[in-house]
């Protein structure tokens, strides 16, 4: 029997995300230093704080290359980040042996088709909304929100609930 998204999650231990496109809009300014600036979602920040503190490893596996970025990450206490990756396949590999998970428990999302290969090599491939075409073909699920507009935030929440580990207590406290 073929089991659906929801029912899915239940296996997911870890996510992995690309940037442009997907933590970021995929706009990109270019500021007078020559530093490319991109905006990120402070709600996508937030459920990637959240996922970490309730022993969720994320990491970030993208195409691109920025210190800004990396500072931002590092600041959210992300310790797996892999910028410049020709090969996203091999770090996936080098998170999973890192953390002591495989593939199939890993949520990646990506965009574009770089991310083609490494969305075929983990345990749930998702997109947000404004993903290229065959990204969503290659996709267990859709988000509703664009990138950088949520589209994280959509599918952390979603295992972190299922799990408990999202919402607050009757008395305020997060959980």
């Amino acid at each position: 029997m073929t089991r659906n998204f929801k029912e899915r999650l239940a296996d997911i231990k870890a996510f992995a995300f690309d940037v442009d496109g997907v933590l970021t809009d995929g706009t990109l300014y270019l500021h007078p230093s020559g530093e490319l600036l991109r905006t990120s979602n402070v709600r996508d920040g937030y459920a990637m704080r959240r996922a970490i503190d309730m022993g969720y490893p994320v990491a970030i596996i993208t195409g691109g290359v920025s210190e800004s970025l990396s500072q931002r990450f590092a600041n959210l206490g992300l310790t797996d980040l892999h910028f410049g990756c020709a090969d996203k396949c091999a770090a996936l590999a080098e998170f999973c042996q890192r953390n002591g998970i495989t593939p199939a428990q890993v949520l990646y999302m990506g965009d574009d088709l770089p991310d083609a290969q490494i969305m075929q090599c983990v345990g749930i491939a998702t997109c947000p909304q404004d993903a290229d075409y065959e990204i969503k073909q290659l996709s267990a699920y859709i988000s509703n929100f664009d990138g950088g507009r949520g589209c994280a935030r959509d599918v952390i929440e979603q295992v972190l609930r299922l799990n408990g580990h999202w919402g607050s207590t009757a008395d305020g406290r997060m959980q």
